[in-house]
C-alpha cells in the first residue's frame, strides 16, 4: 500500500519539474486548481488523513484550513521549492504516524468516525490518483502554451 501511495505522491511533485514559477501557478480552469495548488492541496490531504485522523489533533492545531477548498489557495511566498518540500515533509510525517499500525487498525480522529487504516490508505490513493490525472492535463496545457523552438 505504501509503495502505491509513494508512487503517486512522487508523481504529483514531479508534475512541477522543469516549470517556471509562473507556469506552476498558471490558472487554466475556472476553479483555483493550478499545478502548484494541487501539490499544496496534497499536503493538506496528508495532514487531514495521517495527522488529524490518526492523532486526533484538530485542524487548527495542525495549522490547516477547515475547508478543503482553501488548501488550493497559494500565498505569495509559495514557490515550487517550498510547496514541494512541505509536501515531502508531510508524506514523511504520514509514514511515521502509521509505521506502527496495521491496515486493519482503526484510526479515530476523523469526523467520519473510526476507520480502518486500509480505508484511509485507499481513500488517499484514490485522491492522489485523481489529482495526478488533473496534473497531467494541466502540465500538458502549460507545456503546449510554450513558444515553439
Amino acid at each position: 500500500m505504501e509503495a502505491f501511495l509513494d508512487e503517486h505522491r512522487a508523481a504529483l511533485r514531479e508534475s512541477l519539474e522543469g516549470l517556471s514559477e509562473e507556469e506552476a501557478r498558471r490558472s487554466l480552469v475556472p476553479s483555483a486548481t493550478t499545478l502548484l495548488g494541487l501539490v499544496k492541496h496534497a499536503t493538506y490531504v496528508e495532514k487531514v488523513w495521517f495527522d488529524h485522523a490518526v492523532s486526533g489533533r484538530t485542524r487548527a492545531e495542525i495549522g490547516i484550513p477547515e475547508d478543503s477548498r482553501e488548501s488550493f489557495v497559494l500565498a505569495d511566498a509559495d514557490t515550487i521549492a517550498s510547496v514541494s518540500q512541505a509536501h515531502a515533509e508531510a508524506c514523511e510525517a504520514s509514514r511515521r504516524a502509521t509505521a506502527s499500525l496495521g491496515l486493519d487498525d482503526l484510526v479515530r480522529g476523523h469526523r467520519l468516525g473510526p476507520l480502518p487504516l486500509r480505508w484511509v490508505h485507499l481513500h488517499v490513493l484514490r485522491e492522489l490518483a485523481q489529482h495526478c490525472g488533473h496534473a497531467d492535463i494541466l502540465r500538458e496545457q502549460v507545456l503546449a502554451s510554450r513558444p515553439s523552438g
